[in-house]
């Protein structure tokens, strides 16, 4: 039960935040559907679900221009990466996280400095390697 629920409650935070005309209302049940998913993930998955939820409520918070939860839960991704010997993809997307997380932040200095992280992850499939850089690319540090 746990697994389903963890799954189908973070594709429904996707969902949201891909809606372009969120609702307050909208905007409140995808931070209760992120956190959910986390919650349920920690109840049955391993440390890269762990991450990857943490990697998702960051970037729910940018969506919704919170830089300090964004910042927090950021770090807890690179945290687990680092805790539990995870590289590719999900270091690259922790780094990613902080990126925009300052740059959320209005620190554009410390958003680059992440985003050269990220870039210099090795990746080993090139589709996530295209993935990472097309996020990248919507990372406004300018």
């Amino acid at each position: 039960m746990h697994r389903k629920l963890a799954a189908e409650l973070f594709n429904g935070t996707w969902t949201l935040m891909d809606k372009p005309d969120r609702t307050r209302a909208e905007d409140a049940r995808m931070i209760h559907m992120a956190h959910a998913s986390a919650y349920h993930w920690l109840q049955v998955g391993e440390p890269v679900h762990f991450a990857r939820s943490h990697w998702q409520c960051s970037r729910m918070y940018c969506e919704l221009g919170r830089a300090e939860p964004a910042l927090y839960h950021a770090q807890f991704v690179v945290d687990i990466c680092e805790q539990h010997d995870i590289g590719d993809w999900d270091l690259a997307f922790g780094y990613e996280a902080l990126a925009r997380a300052h740059a959320v932040a209005g620190n554009q200095a410390e958003s680059r400095r992440w985003r050269e992280q990220a870039e210099s992850v090795p990746i080993a499939k090139a589709g996530d390697r295209d993935q990472l850089q097309s996020d990248l690319a919507t990372i406004d540090d300018s």
